[in-house]
């Protein structure tokens, strides 16, 4: 049997449509609902449905006030608070396009992608670093403020095919890409309700990640008030050792995060007692099985994993109505159309390994990449998206995760170029060529390594060079030297048998 999994066709998009009106819609509903509850040690900012609709129509209205052309780019430079999510959904429901971005990012990162972007406003928070040589406008917290209490305005509604937002991720260039998204692929979120979270109106559904992260956003944020359910985030500083108490204080029911958070908790708590939680949610990255077997014995409470990407979300899963069996991370959602392929981007059969790929139909995949249409190209072939992905498809559709097939890099469920790496740590002047690589230091733990060649330099060094040029998590937390660095007969750098050869040495403890 072919390597092909059709899961039916998804429900069609509504039209005309806006994504801030429909992710708010259930402020009609029950607007003294608390929609969201930025929580820490010492209490909680609690946002009710009404509120947090006035404040992002009110936005909308204010930047509609200034302006700006259907469609104008919004450059999100905010932090982890509240700002955030009403600076997205109030750009879009103007007609604008917002472009969040890490708030880690240095200056001369920031510069670089609001070249790309081209801004026609910027929506700050303190503290972030701001691109160079913009021109564009400046809202401070204040100003941003003053526009929450705009008399409201209307959601502009359109064709759900038409951009809603920019999100950034590392390329296999080594050049950050652009994703554009559609209005629609909110609503195609409708099929991880069921396909993954098992979510419901009552769920509180707590989300370790910082606001401007995009599983957060999705998982913690969009998806929760869409079905006007609870979203639970913790307020700058918490700690994963002080996720637990927090869990229990704000009666979550549901928890997502990485799989390396869950690993702090746990070795922080062995024994964490979660009367209420349902169950966990993971993604970013694959969740090694002890860590899996060691949260289920310790809460009771299963995690379900995802796999997905930027490009695409999640789609697939495993659920609480459909658990994946071990080592699967989980199924085709509800609506989804996948495939496995060959070298020759032709269906594997069944139990064989291939590259992941997604129906070109889904109403969840990008548009395409911004500024780059020979990309976009690249990653499309007849109907089928290409992930980069190993996988193998089960006799019953189960997908296990075999790994990328690139280079690229995985710190903390962020993706990051070992390119990007690269070219920073090069430009210190004792450095002749670098290879960048994940490198296990124990079990169930992978960090960046750096390996070069030219002139031992002192780690702390190279540390400082590099914190000056990457934003933190893309740096490097080893730096080995070496006198050569091997590479593959067409002199290319071999990352792979770099990273073989030092865990043989080394091995993770």
């Amino acid at each position: 049997m072919q390597a092909i999994y059709d899961e039916g066709a998804p429900v069609p998009c509504p039209a005309p449509f806006n994504l801030a009106a429909y992710v708010l819609a259930p402020a009609a509903r029950t607007p003294e609902k608390v929609a969201l509850a930025v929580i820490g040690p010492h209490g909680a900012e609690r946002w009710s449905y009404g509120r947090l609709e006035a404040a992002v129509r009110g936005l909308a209205a204010g930047l509609s006030a200034m302006g700006l052309a259907p469609g104008a780019r919004v450059l999100l430079r905010l932090g982890n608070g509240v700002e955030f999510p009403i600076g997205y959904l109030g750009a879009i429901a103007a007609g604008l396009v917002p472009v969040p971005t890490s708030a880690l990012l240095t200056v001369p990162e920031i510069t670089k992608l609001a070249r790309e972007i081209e801004p026609a406003v910027i929506l700050a928070g303190p503290g972030i670093a701001l691109p160079g040589d913009c021109a564009a406008p400046v809202l401070d917290l204040d100003a941003q403020r003053i526009f929450y209490e705009h008399t409201p305005a209307d959601y502009v509604l359109g064709d759900p095919d038409r951009p809603a937002y920019v999100v950034y991720t590392s390329g296999t260039s080594g050049n950050p890409r652009g994703v554009i998204h559609a209005h629609r692929a909110v609503w195609a979120r409708r099929m991880m309700w069921d396909g993954w979270y098992g979510l419901t109106q009552d769920d509180r559904l707590l989300h370790a990640g910082a606001f401007n992260w995009t599983y957060t956003l999705g998982t913690g944020l969009l998806d929760p008030w869409s079905m006007g359910a609870t979203a639970l985030i913790p307020a700058p500083g918490v700690r994963p050792a002080q996720l637990p108490l927090l869990l229990r204080r704000f009666d979550a029911t549901i928890f997502a995060a990485a799989p390396g958070v869950y690993r702090q908790m746990l070795r922080e708590f062995p024994h964490v007692v979660l009367p209420v939680l349902r169950h966990g949610l993971s993604a970013g990255e694959k969740m090694p099985e002890a860590t899996r077997a060691a949260w289920a014995e310790t809460t009771g409470t299963m995690v379900y994993e995802a796999l997905g990407m930027s490009e695409c979300s999640t789609f697939i899963s495993g659920a609480p109505a459909r658990p994946a069996p071990l080592p699967a991370s989980g199924y085709p959602q509800p609506g989804r159309r996948v495939a496995v392929l060959g070298e020759d981007l032709a269906p594997v059969s069944r139990g064989q390994p291939g590259q992941l790929a997604v129906s070109r139909r889904d109403p969840g995949l990008m548009l395409g990449y911004l500024k780059a249409e020979a990309e976009t190209a690249a990653r499309f072939h007849g109907e089928w998206f290409l992930t980069g992905d190993m996988v193998e498809m089960a006799e019953d559709g189960a997908i296990t995760y075999l790994g990328r097939s690139d280079d690229m890099l995985n710190a903390g469920g962020v993706r990051v170029s070992p390119l990007e790496v690269e070219r920073a740590l090069t430009e210190h002047p004792r450095v002749h060529e670098v290879a960048a690589t994940e490198i296990a230091i124990r079990a169930d733990t992978s960090v960046i390594a750096a390996f070069y060649t030219g002139e031992p330099v002192p780690e702390d060094e190279l540390a400082a060079f590099a914190a000056e040029r990457l934003a933190r998590y893309k740096q490097p937390r080893l730096y080995i030297h070496m006198d050569e660095l091997p590479k593959n007969p067409n002199g290319k750098l071999n990352r792979r048998l770099i990273r073989a050869s030092y865990e043989a040495a080394h091995g993770p403890a």
